[in-house]
């Protein structure tokens, strides 16, 4: 028998499964064209900064891209930043107490001729040579070397070294004596600094005119913007001067001193020229009492922090004396300068970049030197234009 015929199989249909959603494209366009909105922005904020930093770097300059680019930074906001970093690294690399000791001086790069302990046979005024601070001493420490081979028998500038810390007895400090008597000072403006229209910047460097005569460089201050001070030149204030503050002048009769500013904003008619910097670190013979506690001794890295450092100052015959040294603090500074014979005393630029003594053994510039061999900057450095103000001493 034929099987009886099955019954058609019914077919379930399953409910579809819903479709998946397309992306969001428009979702993701927005994100995309904030995105975009947001570089642009950032493109365009970042174009007056370019400009500005392009700016910079077109203007005539002797210093290196890295000073420049520091400098520019610092002019544009991040003065905090790089006071950080530099504080960081000075800090990391400060020399640690004792250590090896030195087992000679190193050589005075300007000496022409020891001076020793002897009087000239006509008497002229010597200073009396720095009393070693560590024993014993080395050979050389703290006597007085002629610079200028045409000085004779009353050089217009002398130079020595000696150790300044026993607790570091392998810093060494540089310093020079300049007669008065027989030197003229003069102030000249830098390409760059002071930051202020002046009437006429003039060569930015020692003219060639007065080279016969030239002896020494030396460099001035911080930066106006940094210290905050006056700048006068040529009988003209260019920025107000501000009381109290230490003060390298020189006067229409030909004197030069260092003083606490005590007059009004403006030099008046008795001062040729009237360069500012911080209080004094030394006055009558003693260390200012604030030099531990104040942050104005160092704009970009503060009173602490050992570095570079440099002062002028004024003995008691109103002769000057410059100072200059590294792994300095204002403290040890100062103190540099009284054992150097310092009344009054200021400090000057901070930094391997900015500290420069300069000698000239023989007339016409020639012979140039640095007060030390460990000083970065060349000895030809004021014989062309320089970006910042300096000092030029010259023979009467």
């Amino acid at each position: 028998m034929l099987a009886p015929p099955r019954a058609p199989t019914e077919l379930t249909l399953l409910p579809e499964a819903p479709a998946s959603k397309p992306p969001r494209r428009r979702g993701r366009l927005g994100w995309r064209r904030a995105r975009r909105v947001a570089l642009a922005a950032a493109a365009l904020c970042l174009i007056p900064a370019l400009v500005s930093y392009a700016r910079a770097l077109a203007q005539p300059s002797n210093s290196s891209l890295g000073i420049r680019t520091v400098e520019w930074m610092r002019d544009n906001g991040a003065r905090g930043l790089i006071t950080q970093v530099e504080s960081l690294y000075y800090s990391l690399t400060a020399p640690a107490t004792g250590g090896p000791a030195l087992r000679a001086l190193p050589k005075l790069p300007g000496a022409v001729s020891a001076s020793g302990t002897k009087r000239p046979p006509k008497r002229y005024y010597r200073p009396r040579r720095i009393r070693p601070l560590i024993h014993p001493a080395l050979a050389g420490e703290g006597v007085w070397h002629s610079t200028f081979a045409a000085g004779g028998s009353r050089p217009p500038v002398l130079v020595t070294s000696f150790r300044p810390d026993p607790a570091y007895p392998g810093l060494v400090a540089g310093v020079a004596w300049i007669d008065h008597a027989r030197t003229s000072t003069w102030l000249y403006p830098g390409r760059l600094e002071p930051g202020v229209p002046l009437a006429s910047r003039g060569p930015a460097e020692v003219p060639p005119r007065l080279r016969s005569r030239l002896v020494a460089t030396f460099n001035s201050g911080f930066k106006l913007s940094d210290s905050g001070g006056g700048f006068a030149e040529g009988g003209h204030t260019y920025a107000p001067m501000k009381g109290g503050v230490a003060t390298l002048l020189r006067y229409r009769d030909g004197r030069t001193d260092i003083v606490a500013w005590s007059g009004g904003p403006d030099v008046g008619q008795g001062i040729v020229f009237a360069r500012q910097n911080l209080p004094l670190i030394v006055n009558h013979g003693q260390a200012n009492p604030n030099l531990s506690n104040g942050p104005e001794w160092g704009a970009t890295l503060g009173n602490a922090v050992r570095v570079w450092r440099s002062a002028v100052g004024v003995d008691r015959r109103r002769d000057l004396i410059y100072a200059a040294a590294n792994d300095q603090t204002v403290g040890s500074l100062a103190q540099i300068m009284i054992h150097a014979g310092a009344v009054r005393a200021m400090e000057l630029d901070i930094n391997s970049y900015w500290t420069s003594f300069i000698t000239y053994g023989e007339r016409g510039a020639r012979g140039a030197a640095n007060l030390l061999s460990s000083m970065a900057r060349s000895p030809e450095r004021y014989l062309t234009p320089d970006d910042r103000d300096f000092f030029a001493v010259y023979v009467r």
